[in-house]
């Protein structure tokens, strides 16, 4: 914080954020401090001659005061974890009923216990992954109330807005009647890796907003069965995601190698996960797929490992 606006360019260049107080504006505007991005006029009302202040110093936007409390206290409370954003990991299955949500959770439950976790269920034709992890009657924020609501959305404010148990965060729908949409969709993931470790994203096989969804993951792990069936349906929707880099195939047990697997589909194998004692009970008691050192902890670390 500094008060003179001569003094306050010795750190214009390197801040994190930069708010100029409305009453300050014109005097730094005068200075020519260099453009640079982040930069917010804050103040109480003062008419167009600070928006002219805005224009000259290259600022983002102006933000009166008190009307913009909540919107400066969340952009306080992102500066920090800005500087270190998590990784957002996709997982989709290759074809039907592969595993890929399965597979979702148990990453998540694997790093809720090493870091803050979110989990976004983006697929409105899945399951509902609050109730695979027991989690339907957890009070908190669902796709819906988000749909309803406009402008940034702070990190701070969807941590500890959504449903959350055993450090792990859900990100799911209310309804049966479901739909994804794409620019709240926008606005919640890069606030969901500024506010977390770890945000793995549970992707549909078929939406108009996939292509977007892929595109935005750190790394996307295909889950597919080595089977002819689920490898041709794989080898197709690999192609028409046609990403390249950070990509890997995760396979479950079929009358095909992981080399045919890998062979068929051009991705490379990270993991193989076998079938798991209990998965079934253990999902219907509300404990979700990971418990104790099965084929699905293992897959967990050692993808998690090498994301």
């Amino acid at each position: 914080m500094c008060a003179d606006p001569a003094l306050s360019l010795a750190t214009w260049r390197d801040a994190d954020l930069v708010l100029v107080g409305a009453d300050l504006a014109g005097a730094l505007t005068d200075l020519g401090p260099p453009r640079r991005a982040g930069v917010h006029v804050v103040g109480a009302p003062t008419g167009d001659e600070a928006f002219r202040h805005a224009l000259g110093l290259g600022a983002i936007s102006v933000v009166e005061l008190p009307e913009g409390a909540g919107w400066l206290s969340d952009v306080l409370a992102d500066v920090g974890e800005r500087a270190s954003p998590g990784r957002l990991v996709g997982v989709i299955g290759g074809s039907g009923g592969a595993g890929a949500t399965t597979l979702a959770c148990a990453l998540a439950q694997w790093h809720a216990t090493r870091g803050a976790t979110l989990l976004v269920d983006a697929d409105p034709l899945g399951p509902g992954l609050d109730r695979l992890l027991g989690m339907e009657e957890v009070p908190g924020v669902r796709w819906e109330a988000l749909v309803e609501t406009a402008g940034r959305l702070g990190a701070r404010s969807l941590r500890e807005g959504v449903p959350r148990r055993h450090g792990l965060g859900v990100l799911t729908w209310a309804a049966l009647r479901r739909r994804l949409d794409l620019a709240t969709a926008r606005r919640v993931l890069p606030a969901a890796i500024r506010g977390h470790d770890l945000v793995v994203l549970d992707l549909p096989r078929q939406a108009d907003s996939l292509g977007e969804l892929v595109d935005r993951c750190d790394d996307l792990l295909v889950v597919t069965p080595t089977t002819v069936p689920g490898l041709a349906a794989t080898a197709r929707m690999v192609a028409g995601l046609g990403r390249e880099g950070r990509t890997g195939l995760v396979v479950r047990p079929g009358a095909l190698s992981d080399a045919d697997a890998a062979r068929v589909t051009g991705l490379p194998v990270v993991a193989a996960v076998g079938d798991q004692r209990g998965l079934a009970a253990s999902v219907d008691r509300g404990l979700g797929p990971l418990t104790g050192r099965g084929p699905l902890a293992r897959a967990a670390r050692d993808l998690l490992a090498a994301a």
